[in-house]
Order: structure tokens, then C-alpha cells, then sequence
């Protein structure tokens, strides 16, 4: 068995020596040698031992330290979603399912920043740089000044950045890189957290900004290891559906800014366009009012968005009824009809129940239960609600309807898009609404008598 090692250290200039004496070598000091006790029990292999390393400056909570400095790329979509621009040594995570449009935002953004003065590197380990630049060429970014790589031996890579000092690096993607001090596959768990260790420890250290794409699962989560999600600043979901051209880029992460920040794109021939009035863009294919169709005054981040939800209520062929929801939450609308049946005696069993919400985006507010419950008993009733007419709300199990946040914005962006009239749970603030004509309601039963005369 290996004899543990003993330390003794001067007090006096933290000198450090195998063995005891009476003066210090170092800075000659008389009885100021003691024994060190170390800073880890435990053996020396598996522990810290007796090694101490260097102390760390220490502030207040009262330091007052200067905002960090963004760099705006000019898509105000993106900087919206970033918190007001990129910051530098910043580590991004983006992800998104295959062909959903990764690759163009982040080359037309990688084009932005080298035309805004940053010096850009775009490290490609799943596509050639001739692949690159032709889809540089048919966006028309073939002029910006950004570097090109296809490589993804990470050692490499980081030696050329070490060279070249980048202040923007895109890694696409992080799933493809491997080092080779681990013994696995790229892709594999090993690998993902090696790499994306490296690449922050980087952009720390260098100074650099670093964007890394990764790929997602079957259910939509971002591939490897959760910790990874963790490591970096900010982690950004690019979603949307194929049939539809719009793209949501949705901020799940950021210690730069808000997080569920949205911003909305939409896939044109030329690239992706930025949607300055996405409320507008929802809406742009609703006419006339129809049964099951109801108008939500949502909030995603800090931006206002108006989007329609649409229900089908039909009686159902099949034992067991189904329920199909595209976009929210399909637990959620289970305890809808539970308390549409148990509180207002306004049963579906027999009857399929279809739920989607138009233009491809995804809810995840309780805000939305009110407006999600109107549109169920309109379509069952086949009565439309009131024309130009905005809903939300949450429901409760008791059947209560609750005041949600944020409503003198969700009221302003309503009256901006023309709408007239709006249901409302009592108790939420809506001062300022100007011409808007409020319905305020205390309980489901009371919704469901006034606006279907009912209950």
C-alpha cells in the first residue's frame, strides 16, 4: 500500500515542502511551516490531494459590471431570439429536424455577421464546400466574406481556429465531429459531450462565439447527451411544419436574454424571409367566421401573436372515439372535455374530437384553454362565435375561469389586427383597450350559457 505523503506549507508565502523545519527556505520566516491538511481527503489517484491551485478573485453581488457587448446581424428575427444581438464568447446550441432549414438560417446569418465586421468560420462536417457555396450562390450571399471548412476531426479544427482567431465559428454539426482521445463513434454519447466540451471551453477561452447545430430525435429532442444542453449559453429550437412555410425559431435556453423569445421565418425560394407581423401571417387565410373556429390572443417570450384554433367535433364510427390535437398539448385537452362534461354537463363521448392550430405553430400556454374550450363547443354546436372575436383564459378543474398575464398586451395586438370584441376571465388587468368591447367571465358555465345559450 502506497504511504501517503505529507506536506507542510509556510504561512507566511505559502511555500510548500516535503518536510518540517523550523525556518522557511523560501522567504526565511522563523516557526511559520505547518502541516497542510489538503484540500481533498482520499487517495492520492482518486482525489485532489495536497496539490492546491491558484485563488479565485472574488466579487459582491453589489459589483456593478457593464452589460456584454452584442453584435446585430441585421435578420431582427434572430437578434430578437438571441436577446438584442450575439454576444461574444457566447456558446448556441440550434436544433431542428432534418430539412427544416438549420443550414440556410445559419448561413444567411453567418453571411450577416461577416458583412456586419465579424470574422466568420463555417465548419461543415456534413456537406462539401462546393455544396456550400452553391446554396451561397442561390441565396445570393456568395459575396459575404466568410470562411469555409469541411472537416470534422475536432483537433484539426481547433488548431485552425486557434490560428485564425474567428469571432463566429458554426460547427454544423456538433453530431458529426469526433475526437480522437475517445475511443467511439461520432455521434455516439462519448463523442457529442467531448466535443461540444471543447467547443465552449473555446469560446470561453478564445473570446469566440460559437454556434453548433444538432441534430434532434424521433421526438424531437435535441441527439446526445442532456448535459450538453447544459454546457452551452443558449439553446434554440428551429421548428415548423413541411406543409407550411412558415419556421419558428423558439429560444428554450438563454442567460443573455428571455427564454420562449420567438422569431418567425418563412421558407421562400430565395432563402428564409423574416415575418415582421407574424399575428397577421396566422391569420392571413381566415375568412369568414365558421363552427369551430376560434381566434387566441397568445404570448410567446415577450411578443403578443395572434393565431386561430381549429376543432371538429363528429360523431365517431368506432368504439373508442378519437382524439387527434396538432400543436398543443393532448393531455390538456382531455381535462377540457372532462370539465366541459363534469361541469357543464356537456358530454363527447361518441364523438371524435380533431384539434389543430393554423399555421404551423405550437402552444404550450394555459392561456389558451378558454379559447381551445370555444372552439369544441362551437364545433359541437355548430354555432360560430362572435365575428372578430378574441378568447383566452385558463380553465380550471373546478371550472373557474383564471386571469392570465400579460392581457393589456394580448388586447392591444388584437385591436392592431382589427378584431372588436374579446371574452376575458374577471379579474385580469385590460386597462388602455380603447375601443375593444369586453366580455368578462367568472366560470365555464357561465361562458357556455352566455355565448351558446346553454348550460
Amino acid at each position: 500500500m502506497a504511504k501517503a505523503t505529507t506536506s507542510y506549507v509556510c504561512s507566511a508565502c505559502g511555500a510548500s515542502s516535503t518536510k518540517w523545519s523550523g525556518r522557511c527556505e523560501a522567504c526565511g520566516a522563523w516557526n511559520t511551516i505547518s502541516e497542510d491538511a489538503g484540500i481533498s481527503a482520499g487517495p492520492p489517484k482518486k482525489s485532489l490531494g495536497n496539490s492546491r491551485g491558484r485563488t479565485v478573485a472574488l466579487t459582491d453581488l453589489s459589483s456593478e459590471e457593464a452589460p456584454p457587448p452584442r453584435t446585430s446581424c441585421g435578420l431582427n428575427e434572430l437578434d430578437r431570439v438571441l436577446g438584442g444581438g450575439l454576444v461574444p464568447a457566447s456558446a448556441i446550441l440550434v436544433g431542428g429536424d432534418p430539412g427544416i432549414g438549420k443550414s440556410t438560417l445559419l448561413l444567411q446569418a453567418a453571411a450577416q455577421f461577416a458583412r456586419a465586421g465579424l470574422k466568420v468560420i463555417y465548419a461543415s462536417g456534413e456537406e462539401a464546400s462546393a455544396q456550400v457555396r452553391m446554396r451561397a450562390q442561390r441565396l445570393g450571399l456568395d459575396d459575404a466574406p466568410v470562411k469555409l471548412a469541411a472537416e470534422t476531426n475536432l483537433r484539426d479544427i481547433l488548431t485552425t481556429l486557434e490560428a485564425e482567431a474567428p469571432q463566429l465559428v458554426i460547427i454544423d454539426s456538433i453530431q458529426t465531429m469526433w475526437a480522437d482521445n475517445v475511443d467511439s463513434a461520432p455521434g455516439s454519447v462519448s463523442q457529442v459531450r467531448a466535443a461540444a466540451h471543447e467547443l465552449t471551453t473555446f469560446a470561453k477561452r478564445r473570446n469566440t462565439s460559437v454556434i453548433m447545430v444538432g441534430h434532434v430525435t424521433k421526438d424531437g429532442q435535441i441527439a446526445g447527451p442532456r448535459v450538453v444542453e447544459h454546457m452551452v449559453d443558449t439553446v434554440l429550437y428551429f421548428e415548423g411544419e413541411r406543409g407550411h412555410q412558415f419556421r419558428i425559431l423558439r429560444a428554450v435556453k438563454n442567460r443573455f436574454g428571455p427564454a420562449d423569445e420567438i422569431g418567425v421565418f418563412e421558407m421562400t425560394g430565395a432563402g428564409l424571409s423574416e415575418v415582421s407581423n407574424p399575428s397577421a401571417l396566422f391569420l392571413s387565410e381566415r375568412g369568414q367566421p365558421t363552427p369551430g373556429s376560434a381566434v387566441f390572443a397568445g404570448i410567446e417570450g415577450t411578443r403578443p401573436v395572434l393565431c386561430e384554433l381549429q376543432a371538429l367535433v363528429a360523431p365517431s364510427p368506432h368504439s373508442q372515439p378519437r382524439r387527434t390535437v396538432v400543436g398543443w398539448d393532448g393531455g390538456r385537452l382531455a381535462m377540457i372535455l372532462a370539465v366541459l362534461e363534469a361541469r357543464c354537463g356537456i358530454p363527447f363521448a361518441g364523438l371524435d374530437v380533431y384539434l389543430n392550430v393554423a399555421g404551423g405553430m405550437r402552444i404550450s400556454e394555459p392561456a389558451a384553454d378558454l379559447a381551445v374550450a370555444a372552439a369544441l363547443l362551437s364545433a359541437r354546436e355548430d354555432t360560430p362565435l362572435p365575428p372578430e372575436c378574441v378568447v383566452f383564459g385558463e380553465i380550471s378543474l373546478s371550472g373557474a375561469l383564471r386571469p392570465v398575464g400579460q392581457s393589456e398586451n394580448r388586447l392591444k395586438e388584437a385591436q392592431k389586427l382589427g378584431f372588436t370584441s374579446a371574452i376575458v376571465p374577471e379579474g385580469g388587468k385590460s386597462g388602455g383597450t380603447g375601443g375593444l368591447s369586453l366580455t368578462r367571465m367568472g366560470d365555464l358555465a357561465s361562458f357556455v350559457g352566455e355565448i351558446f345559450g346553454a348550460g
